[in-house]
């Protein structure tokens, strides 16, 4: 005989139902908390300061120049070659000048990771005459004779690449390259020699000179176009030549003069990049 149907039959709960439950929620929330932090710390960076692409500007400074003077008197018809060699050992010497410099810059870099090259060209202006007078001695016949030497230069210019390291929005970096600038140089003499003198020269030249340049400097980025620096930059330049004459009703002596010229400078600037 069948049994009697009364309708579903309840299902019953197990006792570990709910906290098992309890657990998987738990567990699941756990986990997609930790997972959010855990994409949260292994976000993409920022991207980087790019100092690819090409800048002007302009900057401001200090600068050095140190000349090295040299003077040799030929013995001649005026002045033996005691008195020459006395002339020649007095004109010369070593002096420095000062003075504020100011201009503008123009370049281009060119960035691949965290090294960057560029090529760089300046101008500034730069008014320099290291100079030195010599009237301390005398002839053999007593007479006081004075030597005085001048180099003067206005403006420095020079095309460097650059090589540097970036970090951000930091650039530090080394350069080297030509530099040029145009000096006028001159060298006079006089004495006070009674007979057969007196005597009186000047050996002069004016040139514009190529030399070389070096020098370090670090750039920082204050927003995606503009820029701020500071550097030290070396600028070398050959020896300038001249030749001249001392004359005197008694005769004649060759005058040669000469002149080197090293400049450095100390600039601040600042740079807008396309």
């Amino acid at each position: 005989m069948s049994r009697p149907f009364h309708g579903a039959r309840p299902v019953r709960r197990s006792r570990l139902a709910a906290p098992l439950l309890a657990i998987a929620t738990t567990f699941g929330f756990g986990s997609t908390a930790a997972l959010s932090a855990d994409l949260a710390v292994k976000a993409p960076p920022e991207p980087t300061y790019q100092w690819a692409g090409c800048y002007v500007g302009g900057n401001i400074g200090a600068g050095a120049s140190g000349s090295n003077f040299g003077s040799t008197v030929d013995p001649g018809s005026y002045l033996g070659a005691g008195d020459a060699a006395t002339v020649s050992g007095s004109g010369g010497g070593s002096y420095n000048a000062y003075g504020l410099v100011g201009g503008g810059q123009a370049g281009c870099n060119w960035q691949h990771g965290t090294l960057v090259l560029g090529l760089e060209g300046d101008f500034d202006t730069f008014h320099s005459n290291p100079n030195f007078n010599n009237n301390t001695n005398t002839l053999a016949s007593g007479a006081a004779f004075s030597v005085a030497q001048s180099l003067t230069t206005n403006f420095l210019a020079t095309v460097r690449p650059r090589i540097g390291i970036a970090a951000d929005r930091n650039f530090a970096y080394i350069t080297a390259g030509a530099a040029f600038t145009s000096v006028s140089y001159t060298e006079t003499y006089s004495d006070t020699n009674p007979a057969p003198g007196p005597g009186a020269g000047s050996a002069s030249a004016s040139k514009a000179l190529v030399g070389w340049s070096a020098g370090a400097g670090w750039e920082y980025a204050l927003a995606d176009h503009w820029t701020v620096r500071a550097e030290y930059l070396i600028a070398g330049f050959p020896t300038t030549n001249a030749l001249g004459a001392i004359t005197a009703p008694g005769g004649a002596n060759t005058l040669h003069g000469s002149a080197d010229l090293l400049v450095q400078l100390v600039r601040a600037g600042v740079n807008f990049k396309f």
